[in-house]
């Protein structure tokens, strides 16, 4: 039986359940593949380290050459994470005509232009089905599945300790701050969550699932980017009262030459599948032009999704090697000279319905001032609910405004000028409304 060699640089826990699902279905994999995977060498920080898998028949090291320039590397695999070193590494083995896989989203959105013209030029293919949504095959779908169709709208839940944050803060009515004190404890969030709840992490998977939808290279630092920080129970209460669900959404839209990139928490209605995606469970929706609308869930995150999705592209690259093709399928889905400088635009530009909820002072003539001044600015009301009356004058009340399809731009002019009345007893929460083509 032939063995494709491997390289990894890292054993952590994505590293290791590499190691641990090759090992264990070993003989699936040979059936499948007509050949085995054969873990040999590894680059680590700390060599020494105690690790939950055996090491048998691997090299430790921690000198990148020892992968970088062994000729019976057949595939080298990235899990650092990072974007200094994981990006100098995967290049080098590029350079080196190695084919490579990896799950770092951060190298892949920050980095893209370089790295993606490193693969274009030489030819080969790079695995990064573990980079998005964990063990979900949604970038396999983008480049294979979908293949046949112009991807009108990207939206996906992409961030798993967001999802489960507003997941039980809807469930029970809890503060942010104590249900990420208990994802903290129980794993599901970092002991610095900002990456997460500040919605990075998201943004680093839009921006890949962007290039590869639409044949790009984006601006990373050019997307929006809003956490969940902001995000109150009572907000929460108030959008299922209209027929809402709270979610982190990454959303993608083509408009011609310029493209739609954003992260934020959204409402979406509950009769749509996104809503009752819960917990630390991934789900991204996808429209295209063809097929309409699909999507596709599971979990986001864990060292044995994960690791499944980075055994997956060693298993469709050693394909490639066994046959004797260079690379198959474009590395963003397009052939080179396809690939497109696409804007992102920007967020004043584009159009959406918004949640407003104002805090004021229970006095006459309060929504008709704040009418009037969205009226001046192109904006229509859809709806209202003022939950509560005061039981004081000077204790501040709650008005819920719901826009028809409207400008940011607008949007923002007015909730400016309305900031400066004196009747205002708070900052004003904007949450915009999400509706899928699909």
């Amino acid at each position: 039986m032939q063995f494709i060699k491997i390289g990894i640089f890292g054993l952590g826990v994505v590293g290791a359940s590499v190691v641990s699902i090759i090992r264990k279905n070993q003989d699936l994999i040979q059936s499948r593949l007509g050949a085995g995977l054969e873990v040999t060498r590894a680059v680590v920080a700390n060599p020494g380290k105690p690790r939950d898998i055996s090491l048998e028949g691997i090299t430790l090291s921690t000198d990148p050459a020892t992968i970088l320039d062994d000729p019976e590397i057949d595939i080298v695999v990235e899990l650092i994470g990072g974007v200094d070193l994981a990006g100098e590494i995967v290049l080098q083995a590029l350079e080196r005509d190695k084919p490579v896989v990896t799950a770092n989203k951060a190298l892949l959105a920050e980095r893209a232009r370089e790295i993606f013209t490193k693969v274009y030029e030489k030819d080969l293919p790079l695995g990064l089905e573990a980079s998005v949504a964990g063990g979900i095959p949604v970038l396999r779908s983008l480049k294979e599945g979908l293949s046949a169709d112009r991807i009108i709208e990207i939206s996906g839940i992409v961030n798993g300790t967001c999802n489960y944050i507003l997941s039980k803060m809807t469930a029970e009515g809890a503060s942010f701050d104590d249900v990420l004190a208990e994802a903290q404890s129980l794993g599901y969030a970092e002991a610095d969550p900002a990456f997460d709840v500040e919605g990075f992490d998201a943004a680093h998977k839009l921006a890949i699932l962007v290039n590869l939808a639409y044949g790009t290279m984006v601006n990373f630092k050019d997307i929006h980017v809003e956490g969940i920080t902001a995000i109150t129970p009572m907000d929460i209460e108030y959008a299922g009262l209209l027929g809402f669900t709270v979610k982190l959404l990454a959303i993608g839209k083509i408009h011609g030459e310029v493209v739609e990139a954003r992260v934020h928490p959204a409402l979406v209605a509950n009769d749509h599948l996104l809503a009752s995606v819960n917990g630390v469970f991934n789900a991204v929706f996808l429209t295209g032009d063809n097929a309409d609308a699909t999507m596709s869930y599971g979990r986001g995150a864990g060292g044995l999704p994960t690791g499944s999705a980075v055994v997956s592209d060693i298993i469709d690259i050693a394909r490639n090697l066994r046959a004797g093709i260079r690379n198959k399928i474009p590395a963003l889905s397009v052939i080179q000279e396809r690939l497109r400088d696409l804007e992102i635009m920007k967020m004043d530009r584009i159009r959406s319905e918004y949640y407003l909820r104002f805090q004021v002072f229970d006095r006459v003539g309060v929504l008709a001032q704040i009418t009037r001044v969205m009226g001046d600015n192109n904006i229509s009301i859809q709806s209202m609910i003022q939950p509560a009356l005061s039981d004081h004058p000077d204790d501040p009340v709650q008005v819920i405004l719901i826009t028809h399809r409207a400008r940011e731009a607008d949007v923002q002019k007015s909730l400016a000028e309305i900031a400066h009345f004196d009747f205002i007893a708070g900052e004003t929460q904007l949450i915009r409304i999400e509706r899928f083509t699909g």
